[in-house]
């Protein structure tokens, strides 16, 4: 979330005699291309436009249209529940159950962003309780972007059981619409879950319209605050963190959970810990 927040916008570069000159189209040299091209490599924010006159160079202003356009695009439409529910289903952890929130419709839903995070109804999720609880729940949520749910979910969801299911006991996933984070909260507290994994579509930014964000709560039950929380985003590969990435860092978040008693402030991803002290780096340290 909040990709648009860290997009810079830079259309006017200096040249040694401090004189201003135009980047891109409207006279950048070969040397300041070359230096945008590589920089855009490693980045999706908007740098190095360029100018034409006082101006955006056209075809710059008509990729920021597009790019607000798919934004807007990604938020309004809305997901396929049906064809969703087949591709869940066919991973093997159960039939998919579907809940909507108190949000009648997506207006309502961007207007009141209370009614998103409690389900409307519980009747079909009391059909799946079961004397011995589960030990993971996954409720995928359409969230800000049903365009990410329906790109990514069900193969993000794939590696999360693939990393999962050797150890923990998954409940049937439950899918979500007009659906908040805070959602999951009653959903796995219904469920019997001890931990509550919910893959809702973040908030499009003018860079990316379809990540996905994966939001872990230990003993979940309504009422539990962001702090109580862990969370794994910006997942949309290629340009994002990949599904089988993601799904490692969430098995050793659950994992961690598990260990500590509880979710949030107080819980680490301990991945990037465990890279760094691997012994190929130590390895690197040593020469």
């Amino acid at each position: 979330m909040g990709a648009d927040d860290a997009e810079t916008i830079s259309t006017i570069g200096t040249n040694s005699a401090g004189v201003e000159r135009a980047g891109g189209a409207g006279g950048a040299d070969a040397g300041g291309d070359l230096f945008w091209r590589e920089l855009r490599k490693v980045t999706q924010a908007r740098i190095g436009l360029g100018r034409t006159g006082d101006a955006l160079p056209t075809a710059r202003v008509l990729e920021f249209r597009a790019a607000h356009a798919a934004a807007r695009d990604a938020v309004h439409t809305s997901v396929d529940v049906d064809a969703l529910g087949e591709r869940v289903a066919a991973l093997g952890i159960g039939t998919p159950i579907r809940v909507r929130s108190r949000a009648r419709d997506r207006a309502e839903y961007l207007r009141r962003p209370d009614l998103g995070r409690e389900p409307e109804d519980f009747s079909e999720v009391r059909k799946y309780l079961s004397p011995s609880a589960f030990d993971v729940g996954f409720v995928l949520a359409d969230g800000l972007s049903p365009h990410a749910l329906a790109t990514h979910g069900p193969d993000l969801l794939a590696a999360l059981v693939d990393e999962l299911a050797p150890h923990y006991a998954l409940a049937p996933p439950v899918i979500a619409t007009q659906a908040r984070v805070a959602i999951g909260d009653h959903l796995g507290a219904a469920l019997g879950v001890r931990t509550v994994l919910v893959l809702i579509g973040e908030r499009p930014g003018l860079s990316v319209a379809d990540s996905l964000g994966i939001y872990l709560t230990h003993h979940p039950r309504p009422g539990r605050t962001d702090a109580e929380r862990n969370c794994v985003s910006n997942i949309h590969p290629p340009e994002g963190l990949g599904y089988r990435q993601a799904a490692a860092v969430v098995a050793g978040l659950v994992a961690g959970a598990r260990a500590l008693g509880r979710s949030g402030v107080d819980l680490k991803d301990g991945s990037r810990t465990d890279a760094v002290n691997s012994a190929v780096v130590e390895g690197i340290s040593e020469r």
